[in-house]
């Protein structure tokens, strides 16, 4: 709330100075609000960039792992049953594992894309806040 003395002063300068003065405070808030806008945006970013390494994670893990665990089931169910029929249940199996980790995946990454919440918010804060100085 602004004292008596400050809207005294007001009164008392130009109309050119007024314009100067809300130029230089109008470019002060935008750089401040860029600023903040930057912050949120670089920690969803590392939000993201982690959703996007555990994908990574799990198609290494995957990789490295298929070829030796995929030959042991199918050798275990090779003794009861058909070769193909083993083969076709541990594709089944892997498919399951890959669907799981791509949707867990998946939610992170989305979790990390909505707008910047703080800044949206403070903008609609400056917006009312300049519609009361006008």
């Amino acid at each position: 709330m602004a004292a008596q003395g400050d809207a005294t002063d007001l009164r008392e300068r130009s109309v050119g100075e007024l314009l100067r003065q809300l130029s230089e405070e109008t470019s002060t808030l935008v750089g401040q609000e860029l600023a903040l806008a930057r912050a949120e945006l670089e920690q969803q970013g590392k939000r993201a960039g982690m959703g996007a390494g555990m994908l990574g994670g799990a198609g290494v893990a995957g990789l490295l792992t298929l070829g030796a665990l995929t030959a042991t089931v199918v050798a275990v169910l090779d003794s009861a049953m058909a070769l193909w029929l083993a083969a076709l249940i541990v594709t089944v199996l892997w498919a399951a594992v890959a669907g799981v980790l791509g949707l867990q995946g998946r939610n992170k990454i989305k979790q990390a894309t909505p707008p910047a919440p703080q800044t949206v918010e403070t903008v609609k804060e400056d917006v009312r806040w300049a519609k009361t100085r006008t």
